[in-house]
């Protein structure tokens, strides 16, 4: 019932003649923004525990599914009923013992099973299926887990360590011109380090990012502030680095 509502309103805004100026005339392309920034809005407000939040971030999110459901149906290439057709079908088949007579399954199950679904597209590559527009970390994470399930990896955690040692002395050494692209390797490298500690570098740098903006929001309230030398500044910092941190 909530879901056919959704997308009768949703009929409704997008029809060209009676329907929303904004809503009628976007595309897949204009949407697809919007479809990012809500899934990272869900993960927001699951981290700091607003559940009030989370219930109104969940229905935008939902939304996006409805928007881009509405707009492939406008264009005759599939209904919001074949999106969630095709999503209970892949649950059942991931899950073979559950809604099938597998005895056992678990996490490793699925990844055969994905594997094998994989295979049967036509480009054969391990790297197969993974989406470019996820965040650069979080699919350079992909990529190495994926490389990895070949074979192709370092045997410990050595050869990470050693790989952004290496990194960094060539970016000491790189042209101008060069130093984009050993940045990116550097990165790569630490990715692959965070790896083999079992660290989501995408959630860790997140968690940085916020310690960061707490702590230099906090100094930057001291009077003055602006006017400080960098040393000044920086015994604000490492006194907020001590201070109990804000709740």
């Amino acid at each position: 019932m909530g879901l056919d509502r959704l997308d009768n309103i949703m009929k409704r805004l997008r029809d060209r003649d009676t329907g929303c100026e904004w809503d009628s005339v976007q595309t897949f392309e204009t949407i697809a923004p919007y479809t990012i920034e809500e899934a990272y809005e869900v993960a927001d407000a699951i981290h700091r525990g607003d559940m009030d939040a989370l219930v109104d971030e969940l229905g935008d999110l939902q939304l996006q599914v409805v928007f881009h459901a509405r707009m492939a149906e406008e264009a005759g290439h599939f209904t919001l009923q074949d999106v969630l057709a095709r999503i209970s079908d892949k649950l059942e088949r991931r899950h073979p013992h559950i809604f099938g007579g597998a005895e056992q399954g678990g996490h490793h199950l699925w990844e055969v099973i994905k594997a094998e679904e994989r295979a049967k597209l036509d480009d054969k590559s391990a790297l197969a299926g993974i989406a470019m527009a996820l965040p650069a970390l979080e699919r350079a994470m992909k990529l190495q887990k994926r490389a990895a399930r070949t074979g192709f990896d370092w045997p410990d955690i050595a050869g990470p360590k050693d790989k952004i040692r290496e990194e960094l002395d060539e970016i000491a050494e790189a042209p101008p011109e060069e130093l984009e692209e050993e940045v990116g390797d550097l990165l790569f490298a630490v990715v692959n380090f965070a790896r083999f500690l079992k660290v989501e570098p995408e959630e860790a740098l997140r968690k940085a990012n916020r310690k960061f903006e707490k702590r230099f929001r906090q100094i930057e309230k001291a009077p003055g502030f602006a006017d400080m030398t960098l040393d000044q500044m920086e015994e604000l910092w490492v006194a907020a680095k001590k201070a109990p941190a804000p709740v």
